[in-house]
């Protein structure tokens, strides 16, 4: 797609559910964390609890005393056993592709481990400008600031909580943990179906604000 005239326009990208589909993966890491551990860890449950940080869901299956360290755990074997796994979601590609199209930057903001994120992009194909990790939903608001974000999309009414607290407008799929509904509920602008509806309607977002 070429690039049409600089519009100084940025939007940030929510990672996990929103750009890849981390569940494989991270059912993956899991598993492995369980078995070098030798706690129980409901894997499959796990999954459905994606947006959160990490110890989050760590405080499920241990005590406050050990998440610290079997978080490094975590961390360490993910790139070997969540990576090749997780694919990108529909349309990811497109999404990011469509901003820079407009000359416009897209940037990743994640709750995510940031080398890690940066793995998954590069295994993908994809090219952010910009990759922010460790930030969960209102301290996202740090980097969307920082970067003069002007639309930030996620799935999770985490990444629509640190969209308003930005200023941001907040661009919600219903791809991850949460459903359309409680999107909106949660303060949510616009609700598209997936990413593949987003390219559309930047054009249309583009308009009004060039007209």
């Amino acid at each position: 797609m070429a690039r049409m005239a600089a519009l100084p326009l940025t939007v940030g990208f929510d990672l996990d559910m929103t750009l890849i589909d981390s569940r494989p993966g991270i059912k993956a890491a899991y598993e492995e964390l369980s078995a070098r551990t030798g706690t129980f860890i409901d894997a499959d449950l796990a999954v459905t609890r994606l947006g959160p940080p990490l110890e989050q869901e760590l405080a499920y299956w241990f005590p406050e005393e050990r998440i610290e360290e079997t978080g490094e755990l975590y961390r360490s074997l993910y790139p070997r056993y969540a990576i090749d796994p997780t694919p990108a979601m529909p349309g990811a590609r497109e999404a990011v592709a469509a901003v820079q199209a407009i000359g416009g930057r897209a940037i990743v903001v994640t709750a995510k481990h940031e080398p890690n994120a940066k793995l998954h992009l590069a295994h993908l194909g994809m090219e952010p400008d910009a990759v922010i990790g460790w930030l969960w939903a209102e301290a996202k608001a740090e980097a969307l600031r920082e970067h003069e974000a002007a639309v930030y999309v996620g799935d999770h009414t985490g990444d629509v909580r640190g969209a308003r607290t930005a200023g941001a407008l907040s661009v919600a799929l219903p791809t991850g943990p949460c459903g359309a509904e409680e999107l909106r509920a949660a303060g949510a602008d616009v609700v598209l179906p997936d990413l593949t509806a987003f390219p559309g309607w930047l054009e249309q977002y583009v308009a009004q604000r060039t007209c």
